[in-house]
């Protein structure tokens, strides 16, 4: 009796213990934001309309068909005179950078946001667990992760992961790695740091398609601390309630619409196609697909399946997905945190959810103050919407991000109390939304739109910039 009796109480135990597992292992599989930091760059490095002037004139390859083709992608790019760049390209280097103009442009990012980030959490460097690093643009050897372990005397079983050539979707690449790293089961703690490197990849050239990147993209970097400790939860921003990937780089045109490559004369460059835009459309109706049946509510997804076997039934000629076009997304989400790759991103977008200008304007006044920064700019269209006190408990925001390869990638949080911090915004947000968007360059280089070949004079249209300024 006595043998039985301890065999029942061992086996009692036992399952004891393996319930126990199974309710550990179940509840550190959530991915909590415990809080992150957007880089704002020193004041010497802000692109003013006189330095953006400066930047254009130093290249001399520079013809007419340039002028009309940049002016009327500054006029069009939704950028104000606030944003920043490297100081390589404002000390005129751009042309002959170093390797130390590219770490230096890297120090200061990861200087500035991870002490902020640690300072505001009051959680230490060795308190870290898991360092994620995406930044497609510079891959030295040792690893930029390496570089942060270094600087910040990091345990000696950190993991480290250093991601690069993902492009502007990488943040949320490197999320799912993190949460994907959070389903073993331990309490962990993750460090994920997103920025681009700008200083070594400006393209001197004149192929259109390569100035693109130039004009577009601007300084920034993020940082944030993430977790899967229930216990930490309290204290967290928001909550990871889903994150879809879809990468359509099977596709001819979606893997060559965005791609680093050499011009005709040999000279570097991030070449962005004319079938970009198609490609994101596709990447993006992938994504979608796989999103919807996550976010909407029951009464939303029956009806989009009713709409779905009408159009089946009626087949309307040319009318493409009806059902995909009439769902209300905001039935199921309070927030649309878009990537600021430009204006006609964020229209078609917002085109395609059916939202207002409420619901864009977050994504358009970040690419208004800080330009495309990249992996890092759905992070400051994040800051916005917490400096406008926009964020509630309980509310739901959707981020979307689209990226070379091509890739569009989507994840869902939901938001654990009332947001408030102004952050990288806090100097700003007052004037936001400004009073009007005229773009400030259109006087400077009005002029463009009335030269034919005949009359244009590169040398004297220079020297009268120079005296203008």
């Amino acid at each position: 009796m006595e043998i039985l009796a301890t065999l029942i109480v061992l086996l009692l135990l036992c399952s004891l213990y393996i319930l126990w597992k199974l309710y550990s292992q179940q509840s550190t599989k959530n991915c909590y934001l415990i809080d992150y930091v957007c880089f704002k760059a020193p004041c010497d490095q802000q692109v003013t309309r006189k330095i953006a002037g400066e930047i254009i004139e130093r290249n001399r390859l520079l013809g007419l068909s340039e002028y009309k083709f940049l002016l009327k992608v500054i006029i069009n790019s939704g950028m104000g005179v606030e944003t920043y760049a490297p100081k390589n390209i404002i000390e005129a280097r751009e042309t002959s950078p170093t390797v130390n103009d590219a770490f230096q442009e890297m120090d200061e990012v990861i200087d500035t946001s991870v002490n902020d980030l640690f300072r505001k959490t009051n959680i230490s460097p060795r308190d870290v667990d898991l360092l994620v690093i995406n930044i497609s643009g510079f891959s030295p050897a040792p690893s930029l992760a390496s570089r942060v372990v270094r600087r910040y005397k990091m345990r000696e079983d950190v993991k480290t992961y250093n991601l690069s050539g993902m492009g502007c979707s990488a943040s949320l690449v490197s999320l799912d790695l993190v949460r994907n790293t959070f389903n073993s089961g331990k309490k962990t703690i993750a460090l994920v740091l997103s920025t681009e490197s700008l200083s070594p990849n400006w393209y001197p050239g004149k192929d259109k398609s390569m100035m693109l990147s130039n004009i577009l993209f601007r300084t920034g970097g993020s940082v944030m601390l993430l977790t899967n400790d229930p216990a930490m939860r309290a204290r967290a921003k928001m909550s990871l309630k889903c994150l879809i990937r879809a990468h359509t780089g099977a596709n001819d045109n979606a893997y060559n619409c965005a791609m680093q490559k050499e011009d005709d004369e040999g000279i570097v460059g991030m070449h962005l196609g004319k079938s970009l835009p198609k490609a994101a459309v596709h990447a993006f109706s992938e994504n979608f697909q796989r999103l919807v049946p996550k976010i909407l509510p029951y009464r939303e997804l029956a009806l989009y399946v009713y709409r779905t076997i009408k159009q089946k039934v009626v087949k309307p000629a040319g009318k493409g997905n009806l059902a995909m076009t009439q769902i209300d997304y905001k039935t199921g989400i309070d927030h649309f945190c878009l990537h600021t790759g430009g204006p006609a991103v964020i229209e078609a977008v917002g085109r395609a959810l059916r939202l207002s200008k409420y619901d864009t304007e977050p994504a358009s006044m970040t690419l208004h103050r800080w330009g495309n920064t990249s992996s890092s700019s759905v992070w400051y269209v994040l800051g916005y919407m917490e400096a406008k006190k926009r964020l509630k408990k309980g509310d739901r925001l959707l981020m979307i991000t689209f990226g070379t390869g091509f890739k569009c990638n989507s994840c869902m949080w939901e938001v654990n109390r009332d947001l408030a911090d102004g952050g990288a915004w806090e100097d700003d947000i007052k004037n936001y939304p400004p009073q009007t968007l005229v773009n400030p360059y259109m006087e400077m280089y009005g002029w463009v739109a009335d030269e034919t070949d005949e009359t244009f004079n590169r040398e004297e249209r220079a020297e009268e910039f120079r005296r203008s300024q």
